[in-house]
């Protein structure tokens, strides 16, 4: 058996075995690409008019938010915007839930509290992310099959590699002058869409697989010639017997944050997840990707700043590697090149959706000779 052939063989088990979900998760990535265009339009609820006085602090809308769900932890109070909504964010992990309270920031008014585990989106993205199974086995399905995705880029490049000029031709484009034959059409159009999505796949699967293995985003951040951590951690706080140096140190690191970032797109900040500790706080600098923000720690007794050892630290301070890995999410979302970006992955993802159908029929014509 030659070498191709050995190729395509393994190409066709490896896509029979993948098929189905790679097809799932380039359905549900275009499927969720303009989620936020559309939730924009959708919910209402998350605009406000635009008024001459200041926001209320984040410890007015703190309890405010608290008194909608009294028994839930909140996680996080984020500012978007003069005529947006603020969010007072409820997350844990075990017991699993994540609910947003929008509140108007310049009257206190509860605007919708909301459960970010339901709808129509959530439901694209447990499918994109998990398969719709349980997470640590939807995850890891899902991972390996962009492994074996991968596998099937390169073995489907050498498949599709002309041996001679002449065959060339029909490798760029459609010759289907001269035949009228669905399985030749088929072929070309598996042969052809492939050849052309191959890069671009190669990205998707690349951004897939850094949240898929953490040996696997390890591994790349590390050639790529990262030195940090990966792993997000609060520095130490500074434990003291004596009553807070800082009245208010909530409300006081948002007044800092908002004094340095007058043209966040958002600014973001979290009370201690203990009685007493760290807080965490970020400002994003960009709109509509999340790469560009400045992630600072300051110590709940003396606000005095911290600084930590993973790449979520500031901006810049970040090397060349953790800004790549930094915009993971917005390159594998096309984000990173703002709307076009997004309508561009979308026909993408669209276009991958179709070699495991095309691959399949494939396989299919010659099984039934």
């Amino acid at each position: 058996m030659n070498f191709k052939k050995s190729i395509r063989k393994i190409h066709l088990w490896l896509g029979l075995a993948s098929g189905i979900i790679v097809f799932i998760v380039a359905i549900t990535g275009c499927l969720y690409a303009f989620q936020e265009e559309i939730l924009n339009l959708t919910e209402t609820y998350k605009n406000v008019e635009k008024q001459e006085h200041d926001f209320l602090l984040p410890s007015q809308l703190k309890s405010i938010g608290q008194q909608q769900l009294p028994h839930k932890h909140i996680h996080a109070i984020q500012y978007r915007g003069k005529e947006q909504a603020a969010e007072v964010i409820f997350y844990n992990a075990e017991p699993l839930y994540y609910d947003i309270c929008y509140i108007n920031p310049y009257t206190g008014e509860v605007l919708q509290t909301v459960n970010e585990l339901s709808g129509f989106f959530r439901f694209i993205l447990d499918g994109h992310f998990y398969l719709w199974l349980p997470e640590k086995i939807g995850q890891t399905v899902i991972a390996s099959a962009t492994l074996i995705f991968v596998l099937l880029i390169i073995s489907g490049f050498i498949l599709w590699f002309p041996k001679n000029k002449k065959a060339a031709k029909q490798r760029f484009w459609f010759q289907w002058k001269n035949t009228t034959k669905w399985k030749r059409k088929n072929y070309d159009v598996h042969n052809i869409t492939g050849f052309y999505v191959l890069s671009i796949a190669l990205i998707f699967a690349v951004t897939g697989l850094v949240w898929g293995f953490p040996w696997f985003a390890y591994s790349y951040y590390t050639v790529i010639g990262g030195k940090k951590s990966l792993v997000y951690e609060e520095p130490a706080f500074t434990k003291t017997d004596s009553p807070l140096i800082v009245d208010n140190p909530l409300d006081k690191v948002w007044i800092k944050m908002q004094e340095e970032y007058p043209n966040a797109s958002a600014i973001e900040v979290h009370p201690p997840e203990k009685a007493d500790g760290i807080i965490a706080a970020n400002a994003n600098l960009g709109k509509g990707t999340y790469w560009q923000t400045d992630y600072r720690y300051f110590d709940f007794y003396t606000l005095e700043e911290k600084e930590v050892a993973h790449i979520y630290g500031k901006l810049e301070h970040a090397t060349v590697s953790d800004k790549i890995m930094r915009m993971n999410y917005d390159i594998h979302t096309g984000a990173i090149l703002g709307l076009p970006g997004k309508i561009f992955a979308f026909l993408i993802s669209l276009l991958i959706a179709s070699l495991p159908i095309t691959g399949f029929l494939i396989w299919w014509g010659k099984r039934k000779k």
